[in-house]
């Protein structure tokens, strides 16, 4: 069980967002902007599956669970906000949200479906944003330093993913979901996330006009898979999913607990 505090971070998102806010980099910034475009109908779906997924639990077994839903819904609530006022600003830029419908249709199929199902898909969610997030929380310089309210976004946000990355396993394997859909959900959230992903950074990017730049696609490449990519830092602890005994704990989190020990002046505890 994973003590979860729901933190209010001490930003302003009132201000305008820089074109290319991340150190002046297209692709960079055009990935985040990605990302963050994803997260409110995502983080809703994920705080609908936790939230279903505990009502399902016998009375007697609600008990251990009961705080930390509480503190993940609380975390994933917040990052839903923020990251709605920063999309207002993409908005404002132009930015066109292209993966959100894509997303709601393909939600609207799962809506009758069996609410283990629907935490298989979360599980391997939070695990892409826990293994993005320690990658992130280790090579923070990636982010640059034009935007240090964007820097803190990002690294604070990192933190809690790490945080709360097994809520929604324990969940799934305490309703009884079983290993072969874990892994098979796994397969396709891999896929659509990808896929999702570079759709919606290249929908950035052509709005820029940048899309077919050279600099552009030698920054991504780098970015990807050079030797501090993210596919390359990634993807063993993306693969440690499939193993039968896998669990998110498995995975180190210290990155999360240094960041949230030494910026401790950048949020304020909820109810503190």
């Amino acid at each position: 069980m994973t003590d979860l505090v729901v933190r209010r971070l001490l930003v302003k998102m009132e201000e305008p967002i820089a074109r290319h806010w991340c150190a002046g980099d297209a692709f960079r910034t055009a990935f985040f902007d990605a990302l963050s475009l994803s997260f409110p109908i995502g983080e809703q779906f994920f705080i609908d599956s936790v939230r279903n997924g505990f009502r399902e639990l016998p009375a007697d077994r609600q008990e251990r669970f009961r705080d930390e839903v509480q503190g993940f819904v609380g975390q994933e609530a917040t990052h839903r906000r923020l990251h709605s006022l920063y999309n207002e600003h993409l908005g404002k830029l132009g930015y066109v949200n292209e993966w959100e419908p894509r997303a709601r249709a393909r939600l609207k199929q799962m809506e009758d479906v069996d609410v283990r199902h629907w935490l298989g898909v979360t599980a391997a969610n939070e695990h892409f944003t826990a293994i993005f997030a320690d990658f992130m929380l280790r090579n923070p310089d990636l982010l640059g330093d034009r935007d240090e309210r964007l820097k803190t976004l990002w690294l604070w946000h990192c933190a809690e993913e790490s945080e709360h990355k097994s809520t929604a396993f324990d969940l799934y394997q305490a309703l009884g979901g079983n290993h072969a859909w874990r892994v098979k959900w796994m397969r396709r959230v891999t896929v659509f996330f990808l896929a999702d992903t570079l759709r919606q950074t290249f929908a950035n990017l052509r709005h820029d006009g940048l899309l077919w730049k050279w600099s552009t696609w030698k920054s991504g490449f780098a970015f990807l898979f050079g030797e501090r990519g993210l596919v390359t830092q990634t993807y063993r602890p993306w693969k440690d999913y499939f193993e039968h005994d896998f669990h998110p704990e498995q995975q180190d989190a210290s990155a999360s607990r240094q960041w949230l020990r030494e910026h401790g002046d950048r949020f304020v505890p909820v109810g503190a």
